[in-house]
């Protein structure tokens, strides 16, 4: 098997624990030439810019990338001139023509009841979040002028009908997988927005070519409240950026902490991003306890969908779903764990580091 080039950019915060806890798995699976780079306040501090054009073609050069996280206080601030971490994740983004954003969303079975909703209702979830990238008000034009202020959202049918068609392909794949019946929910504001009606037009005609594949439509607001009243009902959700936004993140506190929630970002023939999108959490970087499960299963999508090694894929995904049912939980992931209860059949949560973690899904991997 052929070494595949990861550059990997560990970023802040706790992005440098949780990328050197996945370089060690990966180490451990398969034959892979690493090469670290800057990326976000670290390279701000460095090179006075989030995102230099020595590192873009780095990632370029590559098979793939992967992302610890970026950001922290230390870099925030209100000036529009001033360089700011999420730029290196935009500016990656826009450099490698990433459009297509997937998050995957399902509850590992130990992990049922550190959800904040009730088991019955969130047990058997299995959705993907498939959100365009690329377009709609954050790349669309803004400014501010005195006590006034504008974002323009703008999409093409262009840029539609390619995330839409990613959409449409993923849930013909899952359907394939799952033994399932292929569903698109596509997510928008048609009722207020021209970019919205726009939207839903355009994924019409995509659905003409996927007539196995049942599409309905859902304003966005009630797709929130779905998601949390019953996402077992979702499949494929379909969005535009912002939209995606917020419910890929709405939708990662079903699995009972945003450290849980993988994500891959995806173009036409440049190598992907993979991130996990829980951020940097300056607030415990340092300290040993970040939880590197979100880290490790987009790992296990940038081996799926990037680097063509879909078996190791499944072997880190049976790996920590292994590791969570022996009760090993992050903090992050214990304070909404039930009491302890200390028999063979039903060990309690036992709380551990992000290197304890990492051993425990190395030797479930290795088992």
């Amino acid at each position: 098997m052929t070494a595949k080039r990861i550059a990997l950019l560990p970023g802040d915060g706790i992005g440098p624990e949780i990328a050197a806890a996945a370089r060690r798995l990966l180490e451990r699976l398969g034959d892979f030439e690493f090469s670290e780079h800057l990326v976000g306040g670290g390279s701000i501090d460095a090179h006075g810019t989030a995102l230099t054009d020595d590192v873009l073609d780095a990632c370029r050069g590559a098979d793939a990338v992967l992302l610890g996280a970026v950001g922290g206080p230390r870099w925030e601030t209100t000036d529009p001139n001033a360089p700011r971490p999420e730029q290196g994740l935009l500016g990656l983004r826009k450099g490698l023509g990433l459009y297509a954003n997937l998050r995957p969303v399902r509850p590992s079975p130990a992990l049922v009841d550190s959800s904040p909703l009730r088991p019955e209702r969130i047990k058997g979830t299995d959705l993907l979040v498939v959100r365009e990238l690329t377009g709609g008000i954050y790349f669309g034009d803004s400014g501010r002028e005195g006590d006034s202020a504008h974002d323009t959202c703008e999409y093409s049918g262009g840029e539609i009908e390619r995330i839409a068609r990613v959409a449409f392909e993923a849930a013909e794949r899952r359907a394939a997988d799952q033994g399932r019946s292929p569903r698109v929910t596509s997510v928008d504001k048609a009722n207020v927005l021209e970019t919205s009606r726009l939207w839903r037009e355009t994924v019409e005609r995509v659905a003409g070519d996927h007539p196995a594949v049942e599409l309905d439509h859902m304003l966005v607001d009630n797709a929130a409240m779905q998601l949390v009243s019953d996402p077992t009902r979702f499949d494929v959700l379909l969005t535009e950026n912002m939209f995606g936004d917020i419910l890929s993140d709405e939708s990662a506190m079903l699995t009972g902490s945003l450290g849980m929630l993988p994500s891959a970002s995806l173009g036409a023939s440049t190598p992907g991003l993979f991130e996990p999108v829980h951020g940097s959490a300056p607030d415990i970087a340092g300290q040993g306890v970040a939880n590197p499960l979100a880290t490790f299963l987009s790992a296990a999508m940038m081996l799926r969908h990037g680097l063509d090694r879909a078996e190791q894929a499944t072997a880190i995904e049976v790996a920590v779903d292994s590791a969570l049912e022996r009760g090993l939980r992050t903090p992050d992931l214990v304070g909404g764990a039930p009491p302890a209860v200390d028999t063979p059949a039903a060990p309690g949560p036992n709380e551990v580091g992000t290197e304890a973690m990492t051993d425990a899904v190395i030797e479930a991997l290795a088992a």
